[in-house]
This record gives C-alpha cells, sequence and structure tokens, in this order.
C-alpha cells in the first residue's frame, strides 16, 4: 500500500498540479517603419496594439479557443491561455494597432504559430510567439540607408 502511495505522489500528483497553470504567452507587436518586411533597429514597439490568441481544431477549422491581448508600453503582450491544446493549430494574430499612420498589417508577419500543449518535452509554462509587424504608411528618412546596412555583404 505504502509503495502504491508512493508511485501515485511521484506519477500523479505533478501532472495534477501542472494542468492547472496557465500558458503564458509572451510577443511583440512593432512598427516597421521602413516598410522591410522585419524588424531592424527602428522598428519600436507598438503600445496599445491588440492581439489575439486563436486556437482552431485540426481537421475541421472549427475555433475552439479564443483570447485577446493588448501590448504594454514596450509593444510586448503576455496572454495567459488555459487548457492544453494539444490536438489544436494555435496562432497569434494581430488585430489592431492604435497608430493611424501604423496600422497596415504585414501580410508575412501578422501571425505567429504558438504550440499550446505540455505534451512536447517542455517543461515551462511559458510560451514565446514570432514577433508581428504593421507597415507605416510611409518610411520614414533614413531607410535607404539603414537597409543599405542589411544588404552589405563580404565578397572577398
Amino acid at each position: 500500500m505504502a509503495r502504491l502511495t508512493v508511485l501515485f505522489a511521484l506519477c500523479v500528483l505533478p501532472a495534477l498540479v501542472s494542468a492547472g497553470n496557465p500558458f503564458l504567452v509572451r510577443g511583440r507587436v512593432y512598427c516597421d517603419t521602413c516598410r522591410a518586411g522585419f524588424e531592424t533597429e527602428a522598428t519600436p514597439g507598438i503600445p496599445g496594439a491588440r492581439v489575439r490568441i486563436e486556437c482552431k481544431d485540426r481537421d475541421t477549422q472549427q475555433l475552439k479557443y479564443s483570447i485577446d491581448g493588448v501590448t504594454d508600453s514596450t509593444g510586448t503582450y503576455y496572454i495567459k491561455v488555459s487548457g492544453d491544446h494539444g490536438d489544436n493549430l494555435c496562432d497569434a494574430m494581430l488585430v489592431s494597432s492604435p497608430q493611424s499612420d501604423c496600422s497596415e498589417a504585414d501580410p508575412g508577419r501578422n501571425r505567429s504559430r504558438v504550440i499550446l500543449t505540455r505534451y512536447n518535452g517542455l517543461v515551462s509554462d511559458a510560451r514565446f510567439a514570432n514577433a508581428m509587424g504593421f507597415f507605416k504608411s510611409e518610411p520614414i528618412s533614413g531607410c535607404t540607408k539603414l537597409l543599405q546596412k542589411y544588404q552589405e555583404t563580404d565578397d572577398s
């Protein structure tokens, strides 16, 4: 009987405890001031941007879970997601930008896949989403020079 109790304590209780913890999804939303399609040193975060996490059934694409969040003063969001979504495809996605001159979502950076299951070897409840961005209406001055830095190659 003592062995059964020890086995229960070692195997079942940790699973029950971790099942109740929410995942904490963290990501960043930025303004692509040069319309480069990627982050540069001139891409500030967007405070107050709205982000949504949606989980859909892998087969039917039916929405199973959705929760919204807002970025902080640095353009970073932290969204608590309850439950294990191992059978779903979950994405963080842009909803809106509070900056009218930077509100066009970059079609290549407007969503990020997030794995929200505990059955993948990850011990932490923290999950990180790739940064997502909005395009500035008009590129800022100095973008040509800035982007040339990213195109420099060593041909020697």
